[in-house]
Formats: structure tokens, sequence, C-alpha cells
């Protein structure tokens, strides 16, 4: 692997963290001897866009709460995340806000009683539109990886979305299955 390709597991950023633990991108950093740290640049009540609400099974007409983050490796960015609730569940809670949250959202999402149990993720390979270009830095025809995650609990239904966009040069994702 080299210096600067980024190997993540999904699996950390799935899992309520013990109590007063880091959040899930911070350990991962640290454990690797590196410095990551992330700005959310907005959160707040949205209307659902269609692809949004189609993900997280709502009509047409809801909001959702959104966190719009810069994530940062070694004070370069390396990751767009937009991480969609439905507002009936988000509303009203630090995940409608710009501050830190202590362990991270999952963590939060299992102490408001939203604890994910399965979890759906879609790669995809495209050129960045021009705002993702500069807000990542990276040169034109350049192509990035592009994640959706829903979240659903054990009724099925979907509780968080994340929409995460990162430069492909930099990235390998890595899925272990246990199977049986």
């Amino acid at each position: 692997m080299s210096v600067s390709e980024w190997v993540s597991s999904s699996l950390p950023y799935l899992t309520p963290r013990p109590d007063g633990q880091q959040d899930a991108w911070g350990a991962e950093v640290a454990a690797r001897g590196r410095r990551g740290s992330q700005r959310v640049v907005h959160a707040g009540e949205v209307p659902a866009s269609p692809d949004v609400a189609g993900l997280l099974g709502l009509d047409g007409e809801e909001t959702v709460i959104v966190r719009r983050r810069m994530m940062y490796l070694e004070d370069r960015p390396c990751e767009l995340t937009d991480t969609y609730y439905p507002a009936a569940i988000a509303r009203g809670t630090r995940l409608a806000g710009t501050a830190k949250i202590p362990g991270g959202a999952v963590t939060l999402l299992a102490e408001l009683g939203h604890v994910g149990v399965r979890v759906r993720e879609d790669v995809t390979a495209r050129l960045p539109g021009e705002e993702e270009q500069g807000a990542l830095d990276i040169p034109p025809g350049e192509p990035v990886l592009h994640l959706t995650r829903v979240a659903f609990d054990s009724a099925d239904r979907p509780i968080q979305l994340d929409l995460m966009t990162m430069p492909a040069r930099l990235q390998r994702l890595r899925y272990e299955i246990r199977i049986g």
C-alpha cells in the first residue's frame, strides 16, 4: 500500500462506540499514526430531494436532517460526506447541529433508540462535478468514488443515509463478510 492510499473498512462506522471513545474516523486515523479531522460545513433540516427521499423510504413532501462534512487527512481534503436522517428521528437532536458528537452519530442514534442492524452500500466511480473537484482539490479528469450507504433498523426502516465522495486514487474500500 502506498503512503497516500487509504484502506477503509465500513464496520467501525456502523456500530455505536463505548462511552467516552472517540468517533470512528478519529479512532481509525489515530490507529494508523496519522492526523485526521472533520469539519461540519452545514447541518439542519432541509426538504428531501427525490433521491434522498427514495433511499430513506420517505414521501416527496418530507424533510430530512442533513450533516454535510469535509473530511481531512494530514490537513488535505479526502472526502465529502453528506449524512441524512429522517426528520422524525433527528429533529431537535445534536444530529441537527454543527457541534461534534461524542462517539459519533451512530452512537447518538443508538442512544435515541435507533440501532442499525443491516446496511446496504453501493459504490460507483465517476467524474466529479466542478464543486466536488474544487473541494477535494483534484485535477480535471480525475475520477472519484461515490459510496451510498443506507442503515436500516430491526424493523427494516432506513435510519441513516450517507453519500460519500472521495478521490479514487487515494482510496481502497475493504469489505469483509462473515459467512455462516
